[in-house]
């Protein structure tokens, strides 16, 4: 018989809370199952969400008491991205999880584009530095023909 459950493990870095549970959650390691398919006794399959099961860390006051929490995955998803979020732009997510991509990668190294040179355009600057290795954009190649046609134009 197929296993109808999934187990991993979460990592929150920071305290997280999760609705309908009114405690807050301490940062570390979560053992969590998840129901692959809807239970067989399940009387409307089509009306079943999935859920999550967490392990939860035992409290310092009954070091010997397991407890256990089951949540939406919705709920677990949110408070995952929460805690990734947490102290960080939303840039600056998407950016390490764009370079942790090898095709991402493989594109950048086929279009001479630096690690560094991407940094700096998501950073707050925002404007290409040019001693940074990465072509200039199109953009700001336009902006530069523009300005000395202006220039240009001014002297006559």
């Amino acid at each position: 018989m197929e296993d109808l459950t999934s187990k991993t493990v979460a990592v929150f870095a920071r305290p997280f809370t999760v609705p309908g549970f009114n405690e807050t959650l301490p940062a570390g390691d979560y053992e969590i199952e998840t129901e692959l398919v809807s239970p067989p006794d399940q009387k409307d399959p089509a009306a079943w969400k999935a859920s999550v099961l967490v392990k939860l860390h035992p409290r310092i006051s009954h070091p010997g008491l397991a407890r256990a929490l089951t949540v939406s995955l919705a709920d677990l998803d949110h408070a995952r991205a929460r805690d990734k979020l947490t102290g960080k732009a939303l840039s600056e997510l998407f950016l390490e999880e764009m370079l942790a991509d090898p095709m991402v990668r493989l594109v950048m190294k086929a279009d001479g584009v630096s690690e560094a040179h991407l940094r700096h355009l998501y950073s707050e600057r925002g404007a290409p530095d040019p001693d940074l290795n990465g072509p200039a954009s199109a953009k700001t190649t336009q902006r530069t023909r523009d300005d000395a046609s202006i220039r240009v134009a001014e002297n006559e």
